[in-house]
Parts: C-alpha cells; sequence; structure tokens
C-alpha cells in the first residue's frame, strides 16, 4: 500500500475547482488516502521566489503526486513561469511518482494533457479517469512500483481494471 497521507496534488491554476472536488471525496467513508497541494494565493503576496521555496519544501515531504491533467496543465507546466512549472521541475528532481488524473474523465494516457517537460525526460506516468478508486489503485500499484519499474514515457490502466473497481 502507498503512503496515502504523502500525496501532493498539483494543478494549474484554472483547474482550482477540480482540487476543490477531489476534497470534496473526504466527506466519503470510504475514501481512505490524504492529499495536500499548495494554495491559491488570490493575493499574490508572495515574491516568485519565495512561491518556490514553499512549493520545494512542501514537496520533499511527499512520496508520489497527482497531476490533474487538462490542457492548462500541459501549458501552465511546461511554460518556465507558473506554480506549476516549477512543482513539475521539482517532482522530477526528487524523482515522484506521477498519477495524472485526466481532468475529462478520459482513460488514456493523453500527451495533451502531459506538461512538456514530463514528455520531453520520457517520465514514466501513469493516466488514469479522475475518480478516487481508479486514483487509489494507481496509488497502491503504480507508485509503489515507479522506483524499481524499468518503464519509461506515459502509460494508462487497460478497462478490466477498471471494470474490477
Amino acid at each position: 500500500m502507498s503512503h496515502r497521507s504523502k500525496t501532493y496534488v498539483a494543478r494549474a491554476s484554472e483547474d482550482d475547482h477540480l482540487y476543490r472536488q477531489m476534497a470534496t471525496w473526504r466527506a466519503d467513508p470510504g475514501f481512505d488516502f490524504r492529499f495536500y497541494a499548495r494554495e491559491p494565493d488570490p493575493a499574490g503576496s508572495g515574491s516568485p521566489e519565495a512561491v518556490r521555496q514553499g512549493l520545494r519544501r512542501q514537496m520533499t515531504r511527499a512520496r508520489q503526486v497527482v497531476l490533474i491533467g487538462s490542457p492548462e496543465a500541459k501549458r501552465q507546466g511546461g511554460d518556465g513561469r507558473s506554480a506549476l512549472a516549477h512543482e513539475v521541475a521539482v517532482l522530477m528532481e526528487l524523482g515522484l511518482p506521477v498519477v495524472v488524473a485526466n481532468h475529462d474523465g478520459s482513460r488514456s494516457a493523453m500527451t495533451s494533457f502531459i506538461p512538456q517537460p514530463l514528455l520531453d525526460a520520457d517520465y514514466f506516468t501513469v493516466s488514469v479517469a479522475l475518480g478516487p478508486a481508479i486514483i487509489r489503485f494507481a496509488l497502491d500499484t503504480y507508485a509503489e512500483s515507479f522506483a524499481t519499474a524499468q518503464r519509461s514515457g506515459p502509460h494508462f490502466y487497460e478497462g478490466h481494471v477498471y471494470d474490477g473497481l
């Protein structure tokens, strides 16, 4: 079983509503993993360097990352300036497993949702639909085997995995 309490959620700022949706899952008694993420800074009170340092501190506690995959995540994750771009760089530096939770419910590895630095590095990721059961499954299977896997690039689960959940 993965370290479900050490899951960092990365997302584009336009996908904050999807993170809030994930937060509502916690009300379900069957929901058994905890996660955390950067909080939006609507006032823009922190300097870019202070924000980057804070994100690094938060991410060094993580064992794995759930990245909310979307066109905005692809754009921001590769722009070199945004908080998500910094999160992508740090997660790669730390060698953290990445579960890409597709915002639209698709079950495939959607390269149009994955930030370009992960694709360019052929980083081993697994893409799933945005849903609690499949994310939990990915944290328990993919994330646990990430360090020893002899794979690279984006992957996804076949339909029978979803059928069994």
